[in-house]
């Protein structure tokens, strides 16, 4: 059996989230029975909220993979494996749980892969719950990036944390009406992969527990020779960070050390080098920050205490 769409979600702990996200997936595979055909495949990464009773009961048609949580690029990898075992897709969807599907989407990103066939990466243009921009194009992350997430500008200048400074594209690119437009990486929320592309370029590397796996990924994919795109007519809305808000400091110390193996892999010894300064230089000053008596808007002492310790951790690791 071969499919136009292999969709592998990854959930933990989000169920109302993941119905509304399926309902409206469901939704746009009706609405384009005839143009392209779907599988749906959830891996859940050992939920305690009811998830998998919800998708048993009512979404009986989706397969279901109940899994250890080995992070999302593990969870990924074994919805991509089974989906193409059984199925064999023309391309594979990475989707978010804290998604809605707009009318199209789907229509859209999978029409502009079999127009271009450079194309190895298409994504949507991402929405905020209230409809506004959310990035979902990127150039890849260097040394500017880092100073930019790590000290972030006076008020007047925060406009600048979405320009092209701070690797984010234009917004007036996005408009419904603009037409695809190429980009290094893709934001890991929404994206579609061609079959051929993954066949050539393997699957997610496991060692990125959580963060920065679709950025490794897809670097890997552009230095292959494929291609990543925005298709600004497909939508969909992303609520954002609705997992790894339940995990706090444990999640801050796995995207810092994601983006430590990312940056050793892809960057050069003197990029690293000020990488890991500018780390444990921004670290030291927050950790200091925690423990001066009159300093402003700071976590309760016991939150405190744990971010030192994850902090003083993270520095640790990027002294490598």
């Amino acid at each position: 059996m071969s499919i136009d769409l292999g969709i592998v979600i990854v959930n933990w702990n989000v169920r109302d989230l993941l119905a509304a996200c399926l309902d409206s997936v469901y939704a746009e595979l009706a609405a384009s029975a005839t143009t392209l055909s779907g599988v749906v495949c959830v891996v859940d990464n050992g939920s305690r909220d009811g998830s998998v009773e919800m998708l048993r009961s009512h979404f009986p048609r989706t397969r279901l993979i109940q899994a250890d949580n080995r992070g999302m690029g593990a969870g990924n990898n074994l919805g991509l494996r089974l989906l193409a075992a059984e199925y064999s897709p023309a391309a594979y969807m990475i989707l978010n749980p804290d998604t809605i599907v707009r009318p199209g989407a789907l229509r859209h990103l999978v029409g502009w892969l079999r127009t271009r066939p450079p194309a190895g990466v298409v994504a949507p243009k991402l929405l905020n719950p209230n409809g506004t921009l959310q990035h979902s194009g990127f150039r890849y992350p260097g040394l500017v990036q880092l100073a930019w997430d790590l000290f972030p500008p006076p008020r007047p200048w925060q406009w600048l944390r979405d320009s092209p400074c701070n690797g984010r594209y234009p917004p007036w690119a996005y408009a419904t009406s603009a037409p695809p437009f190429q980009v290094e990486h893709t934001l890991g929320a929404a994206f579609v992969v061609r079959d051929l592309a993954l066949a050539q370029c393997g699957l997610f590397d496991e060692a990125f527990y959580l963060y920065c796996e679709e950025i490794d990924w897809q670097w890997r994919l552009c230095r292959a020779g494929w291609e990543c795109w925005i298709v600004p007519q497909a939508e969909i809305v992303h609520y954002g960070g609705q997992s790894t808000t339940q995990t706090g400091a444990t999640a801050l110390f796995h995207l810092w050390r994601s983006r430590h193996l990312l940056y050793h892999r892809y960057h050069r010894p003197l990029t690293n080098l000020l990488a890991g300064w500018l780390v444990r230089y921004a670290l030291r000053r927050r950790i200091y920050a925690y423990h001066q008596p009159h300093s402003r808007g700071l976590p309760p002492s016991e939150q405190r205490a744990q971010l030192t310790r994850v902090l003083t951790e993270i520095i640790h690791l990027w002294q490598s």
